[in-house]
């Protein structure tokens, strides 16, 4: 287009009884025809093939390909314009189709030709729209696009310029044509752009690549950060992670750091990041793509901001627990990942799915997690005599340790990381007498805690969070002088030990 704006919406329902009153439209008069016809015997194959006419109107390109022997398709968003098109096709091989020109609902057929007049301008994104439309070809396969700027006081349209170098490195050759200087094609005589552009397509398919992305879930206790898109073209007025693209010589963990910086502000360290989740994600209408999802703690990089106002209308903190609806599908996909510890997912979209979360109306993600591990623990249950009051310490130590809010129900929940969960449970069946780890049975839990430095973080913060520094006299080396740990204690004389590495 001359500009990014896309062009004011149009009532093809009401414009389908007089379309074809224009000369190039209906093709009615012998002489437009003629040219049309024969413009089409050039840009088609000789051999008949499969042709996509994409916004194809009341389908008079698609007459004149059948007419050449070719099985066509037609897809127009207008269901007036389509009837009007299967009267015109009647008793010919083909079909026509109600649809968006953009996502054409063909479940993954591929074509010797696609067809489109006049259409690709009327995109937000005409270059995303052209990866599509190539990805709907047949190895040596055609892209035949007419298109123009029209009007010369305040054009519209689309440049031949930025279609051919959107086009050129999606197809093996171009060919480019004008075709304002042919009147018979118009009916009259026209002073504005008017030209057709033939893109073939390699006729060996090329190897596959996929776009890799990052995401950050940055956790603030039992909350994440979220972005509402703006201005991108993609999920605008949606949330997201902060995320990005993996950019050219650069790791998927320098590419998260990188996206951070840009757009949240944060000055990540390697050692902040967890790798938490790997996505294989098909959005509707696109490539398949892999995401990879890290995790940071809040505070870790400083203070976030929206460093990016222009692709980013606002900064929201929200409860794993309770995740808006208004999100983009493959991000909530991977947040439900993440807390459900699977690894590894399959988050495959339709052409017909929306790029927003749907829930349930949504194609189900399909879980790649590894096979069950024998031996390994699947889960600790510990009784608490107050669910209420154990849950506020024992949520904030669980989730700074990187568990996240797995289950709940009347007299218990659960904190999960990877396979393994923790379950607090006041159950009805509790006998009376406290717990007292000096006697046979479970005497503490001991986790994993990255370096010195996020020990002592934890047990600067502990006593706020209803925790007692145990052995404080030995502390850190209480396990032995070749060990840096702490032993913490809470108010029912449940024991924690954090191992620093």
């Amino acid at each position: 287009m001359t500009s990014n704006e896309a062009p004011e919406p149009i009532d093809w329902d009401a414009a389908a009884a007089t379309f074809d009153d224009e000369p190039d439209h209906g093709l009615r008069d012998g002489t437009v025809r003629a040219a049309w016809a024969d413009r089409m015997r050039d840009w088609l194959p000789d051999t008949p093939g499969d042709v996509l006419d994409l916004g194809c109107g009341t389908g008079s390109l698609a007459l004149l390909a059948a007419g050449l022997g070719h099985r066509v398709t037609g897809v127009d968003l207008s269901p007036d314009m389509v009837e009007l098109a299967r009267e015109k096709l009647a008793g010919r091989d083909a079909e026509v189709l109600v649809g968006d020109a953009g996502l054409p609902p063909v479940q993954g057929r591929r074509f010797d030709v696609v067809l489109a007049r006049h259409v690709l301008w009327t995109f937000p994104d005409p270059e995303a729209t052209l990866r599509h439309w190539c990805g709907l070809l047949r190895p040596g396969g055609r892209l035949i696009l007419v298109e123009g700027v029209w009007g010369t006081v305040s054009p519209s349209g689309l440049p031949m310029s930025r279609l051919v170098a959107a086009l050129t490195p999606l197809v093996a050759r171009i060919h480019s044509e004008r075709l304002s200087g042919d009147a018979r094609l118009w009916g009259r005589r026209v002073d504005d752009e008017r030209y057709a552009v033939v893109g073939v397509a390699p006729d060996a398919p090329a190897r596959h690549s996929e776009i890799v992305d990052v995401h950050l879930i940055l956790r603030r206790g039992d909350e994440v950060l979220l972005a509402r898109r703006s201005g991108t073209g993609y999920g605008d007025g949606l949330l997201h992670l902060p995320s990005g693209h993996v950019e050219d010589g650069e790791d998927v963990r320098a590419a998260v750091i990188r996206e951070a910086r840009e757009e949240i502000g944060l000055d990540l360290d390697p050692a902040d990041l967890r790798v938490e989740a790997v996505v294989q994600h098909r959005g509707p209408g696109q490539a398949p793509r892999t995401g990879w999802f890290f995790s940071a703690e809040h505070g870790a990089g400083g203070e976030p901001v929206n460093a990016e106002p222009d692709k980013c209308s606002e900064l929201v903190w929200h409860p794993l627990s309770a995740l808006p609806h208004d999100m983009v599908a493959y991000c909530r996909a991977g947040l439900a990942a993440w807390r459900a510890g699977e690894r590894f997912l399959v988050h495959w979209q339709s052409d017909g799915e929306a790029v927003a979360y749907e829930g349930d109306r949504a194609t189900a993600p399909e879980s790649l997690a590894p096979a069950v591990r024998t031996g390994g623990v699947h889960h600790v249950e510990l009784w608490v005599p107050d669910l209420a009051a154990a849950k506020g310490p024992w949520g904030w130590l669980l989730g700074a340790l990187g568990h996240v809010p797995f289950q709940r129900w009347g007299h218990g929940m659960s904190w999960r990381r990877d396979e393994t969960y923790i379950v607090l449970e006041q159950s009805p069946d509790l006998r009376p007498g406290g717990h007292d780890r000096h006697r046979p049975g479970l005497n503490h839990l001991a986790f994993h805690v990255a370096d010195r430095a996020g020990l002592d973080a934890l047990v600067t913060a502990a006593p706020d969070h209803g925790w007692s520094l145990l052995f404080a006299d030995r502390h850190p080396h209480a396990g032995g002088d070749g060990r840096y740990a702490a032993y913490l204690e809470d108010a029912w004389g449940y024991e924690v030990e954090l191992v620093a590495e």
